[in-house]
């Protein structure tokens, strides 16, 4: 607790609350656009819609502002631009759940102001490093549990309990990157230390990497989700060399990767199938067996779109099976064409750059880790999402942040946020002074 943070930021509170006010203008205006494009007109409830839409966000803004004045003053209005956006594209994607998903974007903010008024320094998570780490555990098998899992497409990943549906690994990462942040501060002196040949690490220092492998595989095994166990490991891996300074930890862990990848291939139907998906998308005798086709309809949605799209509403991605969740991206290639994806993209990537800054500003090991695994972990389910709709890697399955249909991953996704906002403010006490 005696660490330093980092260098007090200079307050910014014009620059945050502009660039919120720029994010509303260009959600609304997003909104607006759709409903002209689907029937001719704004939709009817443009004014209800904006008005709820900015007093939360303004909210949220005024709370960052009481409880973590020092707050990286980019992060949130990126992350609310994200927010409306997605809400935009799933009310002309998918109307009848337009609602619902607006509504979970607004349990969102405020779970993430009641988080920066509950955790006041996040270094208090380090007096239950393992308690969270076994809440973590428990969360993300929750769903094999039966009579509670429930497995949607061939994957076990929902679960019913009192009537509430949800998925528990998207709070189970949360958890997980808390207790490694904690765990790997306290080890990073005997991670660090000495190394094998060719710069690797040494077999009795390889302990925690193999059994994050083992948890890993157990995630595939037993609720076959792809996406799941491959975010776990890469955050881990990720974590690793940071805690250890020791490119050799990214080394092992792209090999153990493989190895991995290779065993659920030969163990499961259902990865041959995506594999074979992947390599056969355009294959005119396999297109309409394999994936529904969603692969080629995604490709051919965003060539259509060409340089500046087709318009909001006015072009076909609900041709695309599962464009509100997994192909989102697809549709906003279609009708904001490359020009719209790639800004979409270079959201993500403030996003997740003001986030690695944050992990550099910080120089005690548990902000630093914290801000790196959040960070990664926006990292690689935007890269395993765009790398699937554009078929640079198989289908995983998992939700582009903040963007996608779910209520799950958006409360989540705004409990990262509100945990990286208190990562680069501080405590709060320091905040207010």
């Amino acid at each position: 607790m005696s660490e330093a943070i980092a260098a007090p930021r200079p307050l910014r509170a014009k620059t945050g609350l502009g660039l919120l006010a720029l994010a509303m203008v260009v959600s609304l205006g997003a909104f607006a656009a759709a409903g002209f494009g689907l029937k001719g007109k704004a939709p009817r409830d443009l004014y209800t819609y904006g008005a709820i839409l900015v007093a939360a966000n303004v909210g949220a803004w005024l709370v960052i502002r009481l409880a973590a004045r020092r707050a990286d003053p980019v992060l949130f209005p990126t992350a609310a631009l994200l927010g409306g956006l997605g809400l935009a594209m799933l009310y002309r994607l998918r109307p009848e759940v337009w609602v619902e998903q607006a509504v979970w974007l607004l349990v969102g903010l405020g779970v993430l102001a009641l988080v920066l008024l509950l955790i006041r320094d996040d270094r208090q998570f380090d007096a239950y490093t393992y308690t969270i780490g076994l809440v973590g555990v428990i969360l993300l098998f929750l769903p094999v549990i039966p009579g509670v899992g429930r497995e949607i497409n061939g994957a076990r990943l929902w679960v019913d309990i009192g009537g509430l549906s949800f998925q528990p690994a998207e709070f189970a990462k949360i958890f997980i990157v808390i207790f490694l942040a904690s765990y790997l501060s306290a080890k990073r002196e005997l991670l660090a230390a000495g190394s094998g040949r060719l710069g690797l690490p040494r077999v009795k220092d390889l302990g925690p990497l193999l059994l994050a492998w083992g948890a890993s595989l157990a995630v595939l095994f037993l609720e076959r989700d792809m996406g799941a166990s491959l975010l776990f490991f890469g955050v881990f891996v990720v974590m690793v060399w940071v805690a250890s300074g020791r490119p050799g930890y990214l080394v092992v862990g792209l090999l153990l990767f493989a190895a991995g990848a290779f065993l659920g291939y030969l163990a499961f139907s259902h990865v041959q199938l995506r594999i074979d998906y992947w390599l056969n998308a355009l294959d005119p005798a396999k297109v309409h067996d394999i994936g529904y086709g969603q692969l080629a309809q995604g490709w051919f949605g965003m060539a259509s779109g060409g340089l500046v799209g087709t318009g909001l509403g006015q072009g076909s991605p609900t041709l695309i099976p599962y464009v509100g969740s997994d192909f989102i991206f697809a549709a906003f290639g279609e009708e904001l064409g490359m020009i719209g994806a790639a800004g979409l993209l270079l959201l993500y990537l403030v996003l997740i750059g003001r986030g690695l800054r944050v992990a550099i500003e910080r120089t005690d090991s548990f902000g630093k880790l914290l801000a790196t695994g959040i960070t990664t972990i926006f990292a690689l389910q935007t890269f395993a999402i765009v790398g699937g709709v554009t078929r640079l890697i198989p289908l995983t399955g998992v939700p582009l942040p903040l963007v996608s249909y779910g209520g799950s991953s958006r409360v989540a996704t705004f409990v990262m946020l509100a945990l990286l906002l208190r990562v680069s403010a501080g405590p709060w006490e320091r905040s207010r002074g």
